[in-house]
């Protein structure tokens, strides 16, 4: 290590347990030859480095400080610097801050390591799945009907069919969250235990407590499209997430589309009122955008502004009922939600027809149907097999 750059670059990854053995070698004899504390990162770079790592339980934190402790005990006994006695103490300080990083790091990378890896959800399946606080997973078929439960066993919440209700009899004392999630060509309701009911439109997942806690705001996180139909309770906010917005209620009708491919999140407001701010804010009626009946609002994602325009509110909740509309949109994201509206695969090779503006309406039309009304008004040329379109 011939620069303090280079030394203060290795011991950052010392400390996030990012070093190979040559390295980790390195940083052992550095430690072993030097008592200067110029080339240590600063206590701020240290919190940043660690700032994204999940909190260490109290257990874990006492076991790590414990062995600290010993080792720093065992390395006071074993170095002997009688001629600078005030660096040595110094430098034995260091040397246990540098194990309690370590340490910190190596209980983080066994806890990662240890805990299983979600697997993605595969949108293109023909199942709908309820994810449990505790990771298990349900399948719900709406062929049938069936019972979710806590990890208690007390059943919370009932199934039939395209519908899920939620008891609102539990008592937690904390929040527990349990995930749907809605695969290509369906769609799917449920209600909340707050008798919120929610429409939950093809390729969504809603993450939500099954009970809400008096005293706290009913929230959920949302990616994709719903409708909600808020239950009144001017005591407990419902806000909704989408990513970098949030949008508050306290009881309304109102659709929130949150999809990846989109350049912006849209609110549009059917009846009551919505407050539309950045999910960092807190809310504020003076300086959040307020929207009325019949208004959307827009959360540009790249520069996080929010604008907003009177519209025919039918239009964007359509889908409910079966409908599909398009508004200045991309062939590119028509093809995107072609493709989760009716689980299809859809390969376009004319690639002038990708950012090409498009406004289109359709009322429980198949996707043959569709297809055909491109064909007839824009001559966009096509053939259909099984469940793939190939543009030409």
């Amino acid at each position: 290590m011939n620069s303090n750059s280079e030394i203060k670059t290795l011991l950052e990854k010392f400390i996030l347990n990012q070093c190979n053995a040559e390295e980790t070698e390195q940083v052992i004899a550095y430690c072993r030859e030097n008592n200067l504390t110029e080339d240590f990162p600063t206590v701020e770079e240290v919190q940043n480095l660690l700032s994204e790592m999940p909190k260490m339980d109290k257990q874990k934190a006492g076991a790590i400080f414990d062995s600290i402790l010993s080792t720093a005990k065992e390395r006071e006994t074993v170095i002997e610097m009688p001629s600078r006695k005030s660096n040595y103490r110094k430098y034995i300080s260091i040397a246990a801050s540098v194990i309690v990083l370590l340490g910190i790091g190596f209980f983080y990378k066994q806890n990662i390591a240890d805990k299983p890896v979600e697997e993605k959800f595969d949108f293109k399946s023909s199942e709908i799945v309820l994810q449990l606080e505790n990771g298990e997973t349900q399948i719900i078929s709406e062929q049938n009907s069936s019972q979710v439960k806590d990890a208690k066993g007390n059943i919370i919440g009932n199934q039939n069919g395209d519908k899920l209700v939620y008891e609102n009899s539990a008592n937690p004392e904390k929040l527990i969250y349990n995930t749907i999630k809605i695969p290509y060509g369906k769609k799917f309701r449920l209600q909340l235990s707050d008798g919120t009911f929610v429409h939950l439109n093809s390729g969504t997942t809603l993450k939500y407590p099954v009970k809400f806690i008096a005293g706290e705001n009913r929230q959920v996180f949302l990616e994709g499209e719903a409708f909600f139909d808020v239950a009144k309770d001017k005591k407990h906010p419902f806000i909704v997430n989408a990513d970098e917005l949030n949008v508050r209620v306290l009881g309304t009708h109102f659709n929130v589309s949150n999809y990846p491919e989109d350049v912006a999140t849209d609110v549009v407001l059917v009846e009551g009122s919505v407050g539309m701010y950045g999910y960092k804010q807190d809310f504020d009626a003076s300086k959040n955008t307020i929207l009325k009946p019949g208004f959307k609002g827009s959360f540009n994602k790249q520069n996080a502004t929010i604008s907003t325009k009177a519209v025919i509110t039918d239009i964007y909740t359509s889908w409910i009922n079966g409908g599909l509309t398009f508004r200045n949109m991309t062939f590119k994201n028509i093809i995107t939600k072609l493709e989760r509206r009716y689980n299809v695969t859809i390969i376009n090779k004319n690639e002038k027809l990708a950012n090409e503006k498009f406004n289109a309406s359709f009322k429980e039309e198949s996707i043959e149907n569709v297809m055909s009304y491109f064909n007839d008004i824009h001559g966009i040329n096509y053939t259909i097999k099984n469940n793939q379109i190939l543009i030409k």
